[in-house]
């Protein structure tokens, strides 16, 4: 899908309600090469902002609604009674949707993306760093294997049936596994976070154009921004390689512009 060269890459970016992570979303699109712009639901609702005009939707990170009645739920409630019509259109259209944490709650309690989030299995809320293999195939994860990046959640236990699991899995829409990698290694904790079923952190739908993942590509748009950043850097001086600026999570959001642009 091809944008005229004279524009830019629209994206909305989602706010309100407790949405918390609305900056670092827009300034990874931004970083990109793509015009961003963060849009409360009430505007949307009230038909002052269209979605026609944007190619990418983001549903970021927060705690919409203080998670009060369950992650994600309250303000997918507001998305399906108002926007259903226009957010089916704009999948029919070919366009791109991403959820990240709380969006990815979202995502699955409109229904857009298959099985649920619930409470870690520590029962406790999880901050660090996670490593992750690409699985699934995407316009979101071309070019990339692997990746690292924060989580911050406590219902991020990602679950689903039997048949889902299946089904996802002959669709190849399983995007991302928490695996053992090297920020594990060196915080000394288990790959899986929360206990998500078959280690699932992410997962696709609509042919790979609608994705959602619990970790934040938003936190990890820098190569600096990884735990151990300095030992990176060290062994690059000492293989005398460039130590490269950016990171893996910039990667996700330059896939979702260059969708519309190659």
């Amino acid at each position: 899908m091809k944008t005229t060269l004279s524009k830019k890459v629209r994206v909305l970016v989602f706010s309100g309600y407790g949405l918390n992570c609305e900056e670092e979303a827009r300034y990874g699109f931004e970083l990109a090469g793509a015009d961003a712009e963060i849009v409360h639901i009430n505007d949307v609702i009230d038909g002052k902002v269209k979605l026609e005009k944007y190619q990418i939707l983001a549903f970021p990170g927060g705690f919409a609604y203080g998670d009060d009645t369950g992650s994600g739920k309250a303000y997918a409630n507001r998305v399906k009674n108002h926007l259903s019509k226009p957010l089916q259109k704009f999948i029919k259209e070919k366009k791109l949707i991403i959820g990240i944490c709380n969006g990815f709650q979202i995502l699955t309690q409109i229904g857009l993306l298959p099985g649920a989030l619930t409470f870690n299995e520590s029962n406790r809320y999880s901050d660090r760093w996670v490593d992750m293999e690409v699985e699934g195939t995407s316009p979101w994860l071309k070019g990339i294997k692997k990746l690292s990046a924060p989580i911050g959640h406590g219902e991020g236990r990602y679950v689903a049936d039997a048949d889902t699991l299946l089904n996802l899995k002959k669709k190849n829409e399983v995007a991302l596994r928490y695996v053992k990698g090297e920020t594990a290694n060196y915080q000394d904790l288990p790959a899986n976070p929360n206990g998500a079923t078959e280690n699932i952190a992410g997962v696709l739908s609509h042919e790979g154009r609608v994705f959602g993942l619990m970790p934040h590509p938003d936190r990890a748009l820098f190569t600096t921004n990884l735990p151990h950043w300095p030992i990176l850097k060290d062994r690059s001086k000492r293989s005398g390689e460039i130590f490269p600026q950016y990171g893996a999570g910039l990667q996700i959001f330059k896939n979702g512009v260059d969708y519309f642009n190659n």
